[in-house]
């Protein structure tokens, strides 16, 4: 693909800065990271590509409607990838007002930009436009023992996080039906992988095993997610935007449905593996069960073949070396975690005013 101006929306994000350094890295792409910066944004995230001539940053709200604007108008973007949301489960049990505003309203600001410039560029510029959305697999609802969400599965969200998501992909797609405006979007499993923030499970159990602390399971631990890399994911968005089909859906799967409790052992089996604890236990006997979270779906699965077969992605971490990678990251980058400890978010149980 020629050079392209890519605006990418939470770029300084879990997902977003995998993206970012995967398009400097590989691609000869110029970079614009729009990003606002909350708790889970981090700058950080982004130095191994920061002095990049081809990479540039703003700090801004998607909400911020003159910013936005300036944003376009200043990068001319031929790609906008929108990543910003909030997007933990329990954030939004506790306080689903910000994830309304930002899901829901930023989109619309964002579309309302992308918009515009669309309609202004010249004609192959105009054609060759892609306005691409990244949601998750949450806005389905939940799955029995059996089967998989495909891009024909009917919307069925069960939290105030996956209903701002899915709202704001029904957005995203009235902007194609209604104005045209080229769209692709993505809907993805659960993510893990390096620059984690550490709210979620993966990085949560690999920083409170080495703080000695208990390993809270929600529940017993039998709830199934299917769990993507992050580097894998990262590849299938540039795919998608690249050679998608205007006005699609591809769901984005890792093909490794794990129960909760299996993927907090391999956490600790690895860390077993990688370092010992000193009094030569194994780290899962800090394993301890609390009360599960309010509302929470049994099992997700994707069913990824659309994007396998028509534009021929593929994975190329198992969840075995993906985890692996994962921990022994974090054990190498405790510069990057350690500072996040306690300034934004000290490992506190959320979510628990929906109880």
């Amino acid at each position: 693909m020629t050079q392209k101006r890519i605006l990418v929306t939470g770029g300084a994000g879990f997902i977003g800065s995998a993206l970012v350094r995967q398009l400097i890295s590989r691609t000869e792409h110029r970079v614009l990271v729009l990003d606002k910066l909350t708790y889970a944004g981090t700058l950080s995230s982004l130095a191994p590509v920061a002095g990049d001539p081809r990479y540039a940053f703003v700090r801004a709200d998607i909400c911020d409607q003159q910013a936005v604007a300036e944003a376009f108008a200043g990068f001319d973007p031929d790609i906008v990838v929108h990543l910003a949301a909030e997007s933990h489960v329990d954030r939004s049990i506790d306080g689903p007002g910000a994830f309304i505003e930002t899901n829901l309203v930023g989109t619309y600001v964002l579309l309302q930009a992308a918009r515009a410039h669309w309609a202004a560029l010249p004609g192959g510029r105009k054609v060759a436009f892609r306005f691409h959305h990244v949601s998750t697999d949450e806005v389905f609802g939940a799955l029995g023992d059996e089967g998989f969400f495909t891009e024909e599965t009917a919307y069925d969200p069960r939290s105030p996080y996956s209903a701002s998501k899915a709202g704001s992909d029904h957005l995203v797609r009235a902007w194609w039906h209604t104005y045209g405006l080229p769209i692709t979007m993505t809907n993805c499993s659960n993510n893990y992988g390096p620059y984690h923030f550490p709210e979620k499970l993966i990085p949560l159990m690999i920083v409170k095993a080495l703080a000695g602390e208990t390993l809270p399971v929600y529940g017993r631990g039998e709830n199934v997610r299917d769990w993507l890399y992050v580097e894998d994911h990262a590849r299938a968005i540039q795919c998608v935007f690249e050679r998608g089909e205007p006005g699609a859906t591809y769901n984005v799967g890792g093909r490794a449905e794990r129960k909760n409790i299996d993927v907090v052992h391999g956490v600790c089996g690895a860390l077993d593996h990688l370092r010992p604890r000193s009094d030569g236990k194994s780290y899962a006997t800090q394993i301890g069960f609390v009360t599960d979270r309010p509302g929470h779906d049994f099992r997700y699965a994707i069913d990824c073949s659309r994007l396998e077969r028509d534009l021929g992605w593929a994975q190329q971490e198992s969840f075995e070396s993906g985890l692996a990678k994962t921990v022994g990251w974090y054990l190498e980058n405790e510069a990057w975690w350690r500072p996040l400890i306690g300034r934004t978010y000290s490992g506190e149980r959320l979510g628990l005013k929906g109880a």
